[in-house]
């Protein structure tokens, strides 16, 4: 009878950041891959990740469209979450985002308007207000660090 090494189980949040972090491998900006992932109740409603326009070239095809230090040709990976969502027909409100870079304000804005009271990032991304904005909604901001 062969030992078998057990492999630590993930949690449903370890598991769901795992996928966001693979989600964010299609990203077609190279100065930021992010990848989301909406869920609820253990089920996967949506992905998302940092893309153009459907149909228009992407960042890595015929490069950056610059404005004021920040690529505005792609959509964030929140955005196109939520949007693949709408297109579908799925409601979100209620669910938990998991986001491998925590939301622009903007995107925060948009998640927050669809309902959505959880949000879960691997990594810090430029904007605080997206904590005093959380706090006065109600909206749980969870830092995960693996």
């Amino acid at each position: 009878m062969s030992a078998r090494k057990r492999i630590r189980r993930l949690s449903w949040d370890e598991y769901f950041m795992s996928l966001a972090r693979q989600v964010a491998t299609r990203a077609t900006c190279d100065r930021k891959h992010v990848g989301a992932v909406i869920v609820r109740d253990k089920n996967i409603l949506s992905t998302g990740y940092n893309g153009s326009l459907p149909g228009l070239a992407h960042c890595d095809e015929v490069g950056h469209l610059m404005e004021d230090g920040h690529c505005v040709r792609t959509l964030h990976a929140e955005a196109n979450a939520l949007m693949q969502a709408a297109k579908h027909g799925t409601r979100v409100e209620g669910a938990t985002i998991y986001i491998t870079a925590s939301p622009c304000f903007h995107c925060f804005k948009l998640i927050a308007s669809a309902g959505i009271g959880r949000i879960c990032y691997a990594e810090f991304y430029r904007d605080d207000r997206i904590f005093e904005y959380a706090r006065d909604m109600g909206i749980e901001l969870v830092h995960m660090t693996h």
